[in-house]
């Protein structure tokens, strides 16, 4: 991604310090922070506090996690693992990542496994981006077909997306931001409908900060809004990500991604879903009632962060004291409302058997 003017990774590598760093996704839009992690510990807290977020950049820090626990007891495979595993429940990346992990490590003699972790983590790490960039090559197609349609009577292509699925999302490049990137890239005039995604507002933090940086037009609105725009004919297309998807073509995402569908289907506007291989949880049969939602902390409704008026980061509460709060991180769109699915294999039918054909195909 590009990053005030050059290209940054939101996870990597330095041998010269044998370092693992990420950016600091909880100080984004007001601050750049670029942090360390320095063991297993600060890998489970940067996950489990969405310093680090998005399905697929949680597998890729899993991964590293994996090599620094195991940097700090190459016997502690199992025990790394299980405290990785409990950081996040939705997101069914971690759970892909750290079975490749165990799975490559388990048999593997202890004076050679930290050395092989890191390997396969930075193996992971490349995957993510190249995976990335082919899933926004085949959206594009998508998007430059459906702009052949628009262009003689419109300026540019109106795409709404929900939560942050760019390149903070994933190592590099994204999975709903990558078709967006891609689709620019071919010339086509492309203009970003982005919704808050509340409550921990990642599209007005994130994904505008990201739009930003990469000089793409792009405009703010509230979670609600969208539907309206749709009905006056300002939205041509939706795009999104997904955390996890079931074998039938359920999606699960960011909570208020059903609401955009729904809002799509009723206007005939295509709804997209790109997602990686990894993302798809083969062994569910469906998504519906059957995905653990995260129950995330009531202070994430009840309060807003922000910078006050002095310009310091900081709280505002919103709600009465004591106000009881549900606060689901994610919710379920059922595949009837998706029009298909973008991986790096190409756009597929959100159905059962197109699905089925895919499995295999992102093992390696």
């Amino acid at each position: 991604m590009i990053i005030n003017g050059k290209n940054r990774q939101s996870i990597w590598y330095d041998a010269s310090g044998d370092q693992v760093f990420i950016i600091d996704q909880t100080c984004l839009p007001h601050e750049f922070r670029v942090l360390p992690l320095e063991n297993l510990e600060s890998a489970c807290v940067a996950i489990q506090s969405m310093q680090v977020r998005g399905a697929p950049l949680i597998g890729v820090t899993a991964a590293y996690g994996v090599y620094l626990g195991l940097r700090e007891g190459p016997d502690s495979l199992d025990r790394t693992c299980h405290a990785l595993a409990a950081t996040r429940p939705t997101a069914v990346n971690l759970q892909w990542a750290l079975k490749r992990c165990r799975d490559r490590l388990k048999g593997v003699p202890l004076d050679r496994r930290v050395e092989l972790a890191l390997l396969l983590a930075q193996s992971i790490e490349q995957d993510d981006i190249a995976i990335c960039d082919a899933m926004g090559e085949h959206g594009a197609d998508l998007m430059e077909q459906l702009w052949q349609e628009k262009s003689q009577s419109q300026e540019s292509l109106n795409i709404l997306t929900h939560c942050n699925a760019g390149a903070l999302a994933t190592v590099d490049w994204g999975t709903a931001l990558s078709v967006v990137y891609h689709t620019v890239q071919r010339g086509v005039p492309v203009h970003v409908w982005v919704d808050e995604t509340r409550p921990r507002n990642q599209g007005a933090a994130l994904t505008c900060w990201e739009l930003g940086q990469a000089d793409v037009p792009h405009t703010l609105i509230v979670d609600n809004a969208g539907g309206h725009l749709m009905q006056e004919g300002q939205i041509d297309v939706c795009v999104v990500g997904s955390d996890r998807t079931a074998r039938n073509g359920d999606v699960c995402n960011k909570v208020g991604t059903y609401l955009k569908a729904l809002a799509a289907y009723d206007n005939g506007i295509p709804f997209y879903v790109a997602l990686p291989l990894s993302s798809i949880d083969f062994s569910l049969e469906a998504g519906l009632n059957r995905i653990s939602i995260e129950e995330r902390d009531s202070d994430e409704v009840t309060e807003v962060v922000g910078l006050t008026p002095d310009g310091l980061p900081g709280r505002v509460r919103i709600a009465p004291p004591g106000v009881r709060t549900s606060n689901p991180g994610f919710d379920v769109t059922p595949a009837r409302l998706v029009t298909a699915l973008i991986t790096e294999h190409g756009a597929v039918e959100a159905d059962t058997g197109a699905i089925s054909a895919l499995q295999g195909l992102g093992d390696r």
